[in-house]
């Protein structure tokens, strides 16, 4: 449970003589009645950090003032979360439940998150295509994207990149940093380069080798989580590196001299979904919350604050972020690839990754 909740619960708990003091019982009563889901509670997940913090401001707090529920918090990183939900399959603990690594495909297949349909969410009419397209598998919508393309040092002594194969381009050579196959950015960056070397996702062989010869020369060297990468930007002297426009921002925000910039192939994206579920005894609050979540108000929080794209085209972004963030129509170009299509071959692709990083 969310450290914040438990203190606004006991909160509430300590002041109660206060409150009766000031008030009849039937005004309170009254007072409670006027919001339909008073006195109710959702469990939901959360990824922890500046995420969490974006997220109680652009979800929780709206979601209990207007409904009068209460949302209980508990960090779960994706894989994680799934693993939860599985093994609570039987006895469903958590109502909302949030993925960043395609995971609800997992989940939608093993009935473990509940369906959504369209007329369910009350900004269907003006959320991007790629939003809903997982509805009819069952998954949940998509609440945020993170694009992927690359990450530049402005101050390096080479051009700006403008190509997924500027990786290869021997002006970087020493300088590029590549995320492990144990990262899903590491994942989605090598099947752009697969695309544009010409095997796609159903061929990626050449791709895996080319960028594990980078890694083995020496010429790149890899990276396994966000943290990681800062790191090599900031004391490791690397120049370029494919990543996610979200985290080039909180570089920026660092005070480092990076530019996120989208190949002209097109850049690909992480996809964070919320699904309700199956088998708690309050899904239309579930929905309710998720149905929060694509608000404008909401997704106008997390552009701003994290650099994550909107999927609400009703989005206006001011400041920085309309000029930092991919919106409406720039998030056509990006290519998505079906989380099934990854799963099937993910651990085949890391095993020849992994063979080629440690000769």
């Amino acid at each position: 449970m969310n450290t914040r909740r438990i203190l606004t619960t006991g909160a509430l708990v300590a002041t109660g003589a206060l409150v009766l003091a000031g008030c009849s019982a039937s005004d309170d009563s009254a007072a409670t009645d006027e919001k339909e889901f008073a006195g109710e509670t959702i469990v939901v997940t959360s990824f922890g950090g500046d995420w969490e913090t974006a997220f109680i401001e652009a979800v929780v707090d709206p979601f209990e003032e207007e409904t009068g529920a209460n949302v209980e918090l508990i960090t779960l990183y994706s894989a994680d979360a799934l693993a939860q939900v599985t093994a609570q399959k039987a006895s469903p603990q958590i109502d909302v439940v949030h993925f960043s690594g395609g995971q609800e495909f997992t989940a939608a297949e093993d009935g473990l998150i509940a369906p959504i349909a369209a007329d369910e969410l009350s900004s269907s009419d003006d959320l991007i295509d790629l939003a809903t397209a997982g509805l009819e598998r069952g998954e949940g919508p998509v609440i945020q994207l993170a694009p992927i393309g690359l990450v530049y040092n402005t101050e390096a002594d080479a051009p700006a990149p403008t190509s997924w194969l500027d990786l290869f381009d021997e002006a970087y050579a020493g300088h590029i940093a590549l995320t492990d196959f144990s990262n899903t950015y590491g994942v989605l960056s090598m099947l752009r380069v697969s695309d544009v070397l010409g095997g796609g996702i159903e061929d990626p062989t050449e791709a895996i080798t080319d960028l594990g010869a980078l890694a083995s020369s020496g010429d790149a060297i890899v990276v396994p989580t966000s943290p990681d990468l800062q790191t090599a930007f900031a004391q490791r002297d690397t120049w370029l590196a494919p990543y996610a426009m979200d985290y080039a921002g909180t570089l920026k925000d660092a005070g480092l001299p990076v530019e996120f910039i989208v190949p002209e192939e097109g850049a690909t994206a992480s996809l964070i979904t919320a699904n309700v579920v199956e088998g708690r005894e309050n899904p239309e609050l579930a929905k309710l919350f998720i149905d929060f979540e694509l608000r404008p108000e909401a997704q106008t929080v997390f552009a701003e604050n994290m650099r994550y794209s909107p999927v609400n085209t009703a989005v206006e972004l001011s400041g920085d972020a309309a000029e930092d963030v991919l919106t409406g129509d720039d998030l056509d170009n990006v290519v998505v690839y079906a989380p099934g299509d990854i799963a099937a071959d993910r651990q085949s692709w890391t095993d020849e990754w992994n063979a080629l990083i440690t000769q």
